[in-house]
């Protein structure tokens, strides 16, 4: 169950949070995905980059601005998976649940996959805050990645 872990961490009685569904595809279609960057002010403020793969929100939460030119690099620490659903998500998750605190869209849009692999990502962003191609590194086997623009060609 690729949702089992963000499943187990939330009572959905307490939130108004998707519970997610199976089998949800993206209405994008032509190859291009979605991707959402959240502006989670929870315990610390943080963005939540989201990228569409394999049915699901592939998920890393980045505590400062994310990259949006070439030469800055950032720290993105991955999480669980997300349903599609939660790119739509906005509100406030109350007290005593997981997660606590303002979520808000800071930016939304296409996500195009370049190469997907185990330690590195390379993809496009279509968004309005987020454009052009990206790379995700993992650093040595662990949940943490770099997250920078790719110098422009």
């Amino acid at each position: 169950m690729p949702l089992s872990e963000y499943k187990k961490k939330r009572d959905f009685k307490g939130t108004n949070e998707s519970e997610g569904k199976e089998d949800v595809k993206s209405e994008k279609g032509n190859n291009k995905l979605i991707f959402v960057i959240q502006k989670h002010d929870a315990s610390h403020l943080h963005y939540d980059l989201r990228l569409e793969v394999g049915g699901v929100l592939k998920s890393w939460a980045v505590p400062k601005i994310p990259p949006s030119e070439h030469g800055i690099k950032r720290l993105a620490v991955e999480t669980e998976d997300h349903p599609l659903e939660y790119a739509d998500f906005e509100g406030v998750i109350p007290e005593g649940n997981y997660g606590v605190g303002t979520v808000e869209t800071w930016d939304r849009g296409t996500f195009i996959p370049g190469k997907i692999e185990n330690n590195k990502i390379i993809f496009t962003l279509e968004g309005e805050k987020m454009k052009g191609g990206f790379v995700l590194l993992r650093l040595k086997n662990s949940r943490n990645w770099l997250f920078f623009k790719k110098k422009e060609d």
